[in-house]
């Protein structure tokens, strides 16, 4: 069983309380657009950090993590790519992929809009964790915690942090 922290979107800034909700995580994951290396490394210092780059990410972050991490996790098959879109609309990047070996878990970033999503056609869970940063659109911060185990996914909580502003 392991406990996951994911976010995305964080676009260089940090919040102090990403310690404090991935404290007691085995993971964090990030969906891309982390926006600076040191962002990364203090993730790092939590928990071991799986990641993506996204499009706002510079070549330090694109030669340290891939644009697509594909890995297996408790028994879980897991697909992380930034620009992914999300059931009945996966960005045509990713589709033939997913529609062809579609993993147990999809998670994308990028539209900083939070969203939990089950695809009944593919039998995958989806996740866009919205975005933890203050860059964007957005009006509430967000985090996302899970547990997997055994191939399942449970204990979903969403983190907010408060509104985008400062």
């Amino acid at each position: 069983m392991k406990k996951i922290g994911l976010l995305s979107d964080t676009h260089g800034y940090w919040d102090k309380r990403y310690q404090q909700y991935f404290a007691e995580c085995d993971e964090i994951w990030h969906a891309g657009d982390i926006g600076s290396m040191e962002i990364a490394e203090k993730l790092s210092e939590i928990a071991p950090l799986r990641a993506v780059y996204g499009n706002i990410d510079g070549q330090d972050i694109r030669h340290r993590y891939p644009q697509i991490n594909r890995f297996e996790v408790e028994g879980a098959d897991v697909l992380i790519k930034h620009i992914g879109g999300y059931p009945s609309n996966y960005d045509s990047s990713i589709r033939g992929s997913i529609l062809v070996r579609p993993p147990k878990l999809f998670i994308s970033g990028h539209s900083h809009i939070l969203k939990v999503m089950y695809d009944k056609t593919l039998q995958m869970l989806h996740i866009n964790p919205g975005a933890a940063g203050i860059s964007g659109f957005h009006k509430t911060r967000t985090l996302v915690r899970f547990t997997v185990d055994n191939g399942a996914f449970s204990d979903l909580e969403v983190i907010e942090l408060g509104e985008r502003a400062k």
